[in-house]
């Protein structure tokens, strides 16, 4: 159950977060369209469009918002598409981005294709229920693993994650290549800002023979809008003029830095 509505809180401003991997072609077509669209609809923010996919992120109105989603969701293959929401009193982009790019989340690691299968994942309420029992449904032990950045992570994390404190995500299969033997018969739940990053360190990690190893539906964003934030410690580094949200998902500044 979402724990916030615009009717609750003045702040008018949705701002969504959404991928989906899928093979796309024609990307300079569909990167104009995008653009026209979010253009007539005033939205700010940034959309990326590789080959493995679409990542996006939106920021405006109620209305263009759910225009914007309706639309994306009219394409068969967008069907699904499910955002993630939180609400500002501004729009924390200051224009409008549509990019091409290799890879809508970069790994370096191109045999990884997860619009051929995804990854096992975890609703944040069962999470939460594995979280506040210490084990998962099968009496495992359950590690959480956290797949950002090291200055993300510098602001929150699940209390008791592994962290590699990583510099880039490509540098996440190297790490994790060395450390497999903490994870034997243990239930891995790796987790990022808003599913993308830990949806392909799953697939990796599969890759590699490892057991048990699911993602955080929708990551740490869901987290927060689905449950009452048990496990959680501190705030969720977005990569946008917000800085940071609480746990409320309400913008605050990233820890030690100015307002």
């Amino acid at each position: 159950m979402k724990r916030f509505s615009a009717a609750a809180t003045p702040m008018s401003v949705v701002n969504i977060s959404a991928y989906k991997f899928i093979a796309l072609d024609a990307l300079e077509q569909r990167q104009a369209e995008l653009r026209a669209r979010c253009e007539g609809l005033q939205l700010k923010g940034t959309i990326l469009l590789a080959p493995e996919g679409i990542n996006i992120f939106l920021a405006g109105t109620r209305e263009a918002i759910d225009s914007m989603v309706e639309w994306l969701r009219s394409d068969p293959r967008l069907a699904d598409l499910d955002p993630k929401e939180s609400l500002s009193e501004s729009a924390p982009f200051g224009r409008l981005r549509v990019r091409l790019k290799k890879e809508i989340i970069t790994m370096r690691h191109p045999q990884i294709r997860p619009e051929g299968g995804r990854a096992p994942s975890v609703s944040p309420e069962t999470l939460h229920r594995w979280l506040q029992q210490g084990f998962d449904d099968e009496g495992r032990q359950v590690v959480m693993l956290d797949t950002r950045n090291d200055y993300e992570i510098a602001c929150g994390k699940f209390e008791g994650a592994v962290d590699y404190g990583l510099r880039s995500f490509t540098d996440f299969p190297a790490a994790i290549a060395a450390d497999r033997g903490r994870y034997v018969d243990r239930t891995i739940v790796s987790y990022c800002t808003g599913g993308i990053r830990c949806e392909k360190a799953a697939l990796h990690m599969q890759e590699l023979g490892m057991e048990h190893v699911y993602q955080l539906e929708g990551g740490i964003l869901r987290y927060l809008e689905y449950t009452d934030a048990g496990g959680w410690d501190g705030h969720c580094f977005v990569f946008d003029e917000r800085g940071s949200l609480d746990a409320q998902l309400n913008p605050q500044p990233v820890p030690g830095q100015a307002s």
